[in-house]
């Protein structure tokens, strides 16, 4: 990345920009330049959030969720079902499932999903967790939504093999044809899952 004809203070701005995904050199430099021309309207209330945020902030000691109380607030939500857990993969893919709206139990945050080439092993995951909690009992149904993705598959794969034993029902996300998807537009992978999980109508 060339040196800006700037102070430090603004090349560090663009840095820690460019760090975030999505952004590259680019694209950070340009939010950079934004966030210093709106400095009243924009920059300093962000700089006020993210302070708020890195202080109050915490990930919980039950799911791995983040939020400003430990536990969560979805763990502490007793009209959520506590006998069935969803395993995913980031905190991100927890709240898609919530901003959708379609499960009402508890939620389990991995931390990734295991690759070799990354370096990921099963014990830099938060699995040793999930596997107490189906111990204690009070679980029927672990759903695994990992991502469509070799590393989600490979983590999927492995936990079912760990859960197993335990007795519990283990199922996992349907993949295949998205809804309003048309078939010349899908790859041949969600294709291909789509007519493996093709059911009777």
């Amino acid at each position: 990345m060339a040196v800006l004809p700037a102070g430090p203070e603004i090349e560090r701005l663009i840095q820690l920009l460019a760090k975030l995904p999505g952004l590259g050199p680019r694209s950070a430099r340009r939010a950079a330049l934004v966030l210093l021309k709106k400095r009243e309207a924009l920059l300093e209330p962000l700089a006020a959030a993210m302070a708020d945020a890195a202080r109050a902030i915490c990930q919980c000691g039950t799911c791995g969720n983040l939020d400003v109380t430990d536990p969560c607030t979805l763990c502490a939500d007793r009209r959520r079902d506590a006998s069935l857990i969803c395993a995913v993969e980031d905190v991100a893919d927890l709240w898609a499932l919530e901003r959708a709206g379609v499960f009402k139990g508890r939620y389990h945050v991995l931390g990734g999903a295991l690759s070799a080439l990354d370096g990921v092993t099963p014990e830099r995951l938060n699995l040793a967790p999930l596997l107490a909690r189906v111990r204690e009992g009070k679980v029927s149904e672990v759903i695994l939504a990992m991502n469509a993705t070799v590393e989600g598959q490979t983590t999927a794969h492995f936990l079912l093999d760990a859960l197993e034993p335990l007795g519990v029902k283990v199922t996992r996300l349907a993949h295949g044809v998205p809804v309003g998807g048309e078939l010349d537009y899908l790859d041949e992978g969600t294709l291909s899952a789509a007519f493996k999980a093709r059911r009777e109508i």
